[in-house]
Parts: C-alpha cells; structure tokens; sequence
C-alpha cells in the first residue's frame, strides 16, 4: 500500500497538530492517568485512518480490450438508461459507484484510450448518493475514447463532504486501462456513462473495486 501525494501534507499537518495537543496536554497534566493512555491511542488511530483513506493500491484487472473496468471502489448505487446532457446528448447507459469514507478515493481508467475532452464544473455538495449530485454538486468530466471508437464519460463527483477534486486529465492525452485518473478528497461518486448497447456486468448493491472489477463489455 502506498500512500497518494495530495495526502501527504494532510498528514503532517494533522500529525503536528495532534502532538501539540498531547504536549500541552502533559504540560499541564504531567502525571500519566488512564485518560492520557487513551488520548494517544485515539491520536494514533485517527492518524492512521486518514493514512488509510489516502492509500493508493495497484491493481491488475482484465485485459480484454472489451472490458470496462470499475473505475472507483464502493458499492454501486444506479444501473440505468439516461440522457447525458453535457457531451454526448443522447441516450447512454450510466453506472455510479458510492465511495464512503473507508473505500479507496484514487480513481483508474476503465479502459485504455486517449482523452477527447476535459471540463470542470464547480457546485453544490449534496450527499453524492443522491442521483442529483450528478449534475449539481462540484464535478469533473472526462471523455475517454478507445482504440476501437468507443467513448465513455467518467464523472468525478463531490460529495458532502468532498470539497476538492484531484485530476492531472487534459484533452490529447494517451491513457491505459487501470492508470490513475486522480483522487477526490473524502465522500464521493463516479459516474460512468457507457455507448448504448453495452452488456452491464454489475447490479445495484454490489460492491466493485476499481482496476479489477468488470462492470460492463462493450458491444
């Protein structure tokens, strides 16, 4: 396990924050009680959960040019048929992956391709499990299109708790299936709208791993 370079400040800033809490703490209560032992403890799991969340995982999946990755972990809240209104403009078919806080935040691509198009959208931050986060809440829209033609919209969504969204993606771009596409700080959800046509892999409840799990083939 390795640990996401936009992390790593988060961590020593929070590091330092909390060592200056347990010596002022000593400072001012020199002598070691129950309550000091549980304060170190809690400061050493806190720290170690935000560790834990800014992991970044390698990951190995299918190789079939024609299998569409997960390109998020979490569990999979919407399979469905739906207009996309800000690029293809026409009938597409949409999974969206729910990651909460215990679920890896870096994305991967899904397949392996060349990005045509890059957009920033700033917004709200409403809970990112609600279907309406998709077009309101702060996002980031990538369109990757494949060596056989095909394209697929990801949708990188702020949740309520999301307040930055981390991607290096630009138009031109040449990408491989399972390469990062970048990170989205705390509660979140990816969109992924896929050519109609498509066999859909997944069902609403699962729970999906990005790099590895197969969520659709491609026609």
């Amino acid at each position: 396990m390795k640990v996401h370079r936009e992390g790593i400040r988060i961590i020593l800033q929070l590091s330092v924050a909390v060592l200056l809490i347990v010596l002022l703490i000593n400072i001012f209560f020199p002598h070691q009680t129950i309550f000091h032992i549980l304060l170190y403890l809690a400061g050493a799991l806190f720290i170690a959960s935000v560790v834990y969340f800014f992991r970044k995982m390698d990951r190995k999946g299918s190789d079939d040019p024609g299998a569409v990755l997960s390109a998020a972990d979490g569990k999979v809240v919407r399979v469905a048929e739906v207009f996309e209104d800000e690029y293809f403009k026409d009938q597409r078919i949409v999974i969206s992956v729910f990651m909460s806080l215990l679920d890896m935040h870096v994305n991967l691509y899904p397949v392996k391709g060349r990005i045509v198009y890059v957009q920033y959208h700033p917004g709200k931050f409403f809970l990112a499990y609600h279907p309406k986060s998709s077009n309101l809440n702060e996002h980031h829209s990538i369109v990757i299109q494949t060596p056989s033609g095909f394209q697929i919209l990801l949708r990188q969504i702020a949740g309520g708790l999301a307040r930055r969204i981390v991607s290096p993606a630009k138009p031109g771009d040449e990408v491989e299936k399972g390469q990062e596409i970048g990170i989205i700080k705390f509660g979140s959800r990816l969109d992924m709208f896929l050519p109609p046509g498509c066999s859909v892999k997944v069902k609403v409840g699962q729970r999906v791993r990005c790099g590895e799990t197969i969520v659709a083939m491609m026609p």
